[in-house]
């Protein structure tokens, strides 16, 4: 692994200089100084732990549950941690420094993945109103690619060896993939519909690729479609008709956000619907899942939010200003979000609950559209008719940590 400090447990001081309230004794003890993880197994008392961390922030894992730990502070788990518990502890500072990069052309650029192909990793950008496209390995020196042809290409996903994008056009429903990130073959959507958006996630042992659309460019539909191997479709029913915007994946269920209204919908199987209700009527253009919550932003230069805690019920919450959220991503054990949905911006927000917020600065004024996570980096293009994007990346040593028995029973 790499590391070169992590003394023996012990019923010391901690490395790390945080001390939690209550501690019965130390589980855990060291520092990330060469390595951004380490795994380890550990023993409880089959209560609560008491996680802390100085230095820089640092997310722990434990028996499957995320708990990002902000330096110089004390999270207590929401479970409890008895004998051969499986800890792994990672770097995790917020995403707040970022640089910004140079796409290959200047483009309308509105939607960015992350995925891994053959060990090599890929974040992919696709644009409206060309054939143009761009890949890069690192999210800061871009390349340019081919698109089967020149359409308003609206939202791109990554899983199972393929990137999927599909395309917002009036005549003929269109979609593309790729198993290289560099060369990409047509493929048809079930309807002439605006595809807006699409995700990707595996419910048991089958892989589903899910999109969501609009008649027309704000127009409702029940249209949707869905497939299981990233090149053939089949069209699915939305559960009401709406201008369906948005749609991500975690935990099980595809959720779906529309524009302009309350309007939701949740999915167990990627095929057939169920409704739900958003907080308020927005236009609700980004979704994403992580550290067991759902989170929903919206473009419509308001405070207003939303986050679920089963992706079938909704409850709103506040952004740390009135801003066009326009995506929003979760990775690292953090919520990152971008603004500038048809406006130009310099804001971010980022959150480690999904609920509670803190707005960034951006390097540029940009219309920042899209948002990805994927090897250690945010990254971020913008629909502005400008080669420029964005890249944050969250590595960053060195992490003091500890981990704490508390009490055997939670209140």
């Amino acid at each position: 692994m790499g590391q070169s400090t992590f003394p023996v447990p012990s019923t010391g001081s901690s490395t790390s200089t945080v001390l939690p309230v209550n501690a019965s004794s130390v589980i855990l003890d060291g520092s990330l100084t060469s390595a951004s993880t380490y795994t380890t197994t550990v023993n409880g008392n089959g209560g609560i732990a008491y996680l802390t961390a100085t230095d820089n922030n640092v997310l722990f894992t434990i028996g499957g549950n995320n708990y990002s730990v902000i330096a110089n502070s004390v999270v207590a788990t929401t479970t409890t941690v008895g004998s051969s518990a499986s800890v792994t502890v990672a770097v995790n500072p917020t995403p707040s420094s970022f640089t910004t990069t140079t796409l290959p052309t200047s483009l309308n650029w509105s939607s960015v993945a992350y995925g891994q192909i053959s060990s090599t990793n890929y974040y992919v950008a696709v644009g409206i109103a060309s054939s143009t496209g761009a890949y890069s390995n690192d999210g800061t020196t871009w390349a340019t690619t081919t698109m089967p042809s020149s359409k308003n290409w609206q939202g791109i996903a990554f899983g199972n060896g393929y990137f999927v994008a599909v395309a917002s056009v009036g005549t003929t429903g269109y979609a593309a993939y790729s198993t290289n990130a560099t060369t990409w073959t047509a493929s048809n959507m079930p309807s002439s519909s605006y595809w807006s958006q699409v995700a990707y996630g595996k419910i048991s042992t089958t892989n589903y690729y899910v999109a969501v659309c609009a008649s027309s460019l704000y127009g409702a539909t029940t249209a949707g479609a869905y497939s299981t191997n990233g090149t053939s479709w089949t069209a699915s029913t939305m559960p009401s008709s709406a201008t369906w915007s948005a749609v991500g994946f975690y935990n099980g269920y595809f959720v779906a956000t529309s524009n302009g209204s309350t309007n939701g919908a949740y999915s167990t199987n990627g095929t057939t619907w169920t409704a739900s209700t958003l907080p308020s009527v927005s236009g609700w253009f980004g979704v994403a899942g992580g550290n067991s919550v759902y989170v929903a932003v919206q473009a419509s230069s308001t405070t207003a939010g939303a986050y679920s805690t089963n992706g079938t019920s909704w409850t709103a919450m506040t952004m740390p200003s009135a801003d066009t959220w326009a995506s929003v991503v979760y990775g690292n054990g953090y919520f990152f979000t971008v603004a500038g949905f048809n406006s130009l911006s310099n804001v971010g927000a980022y959150s480690s609950n999904g609920t509670t917020w803190i707005g960034v600065k951006l390097p540029s004024f940009q219309a920042w559209y899209s948002v990805c996570y994927g090897n250690n980096a945010f990254v971020s293009v913008a629909q502005s008719s400008f080669n420029v994007g964005l890249v944050s990346y969250v590595n960053k040593m060195p992490v003091n940590f500890g981990i704490y028995n508390g009490p055997t029973t939670i209140n």
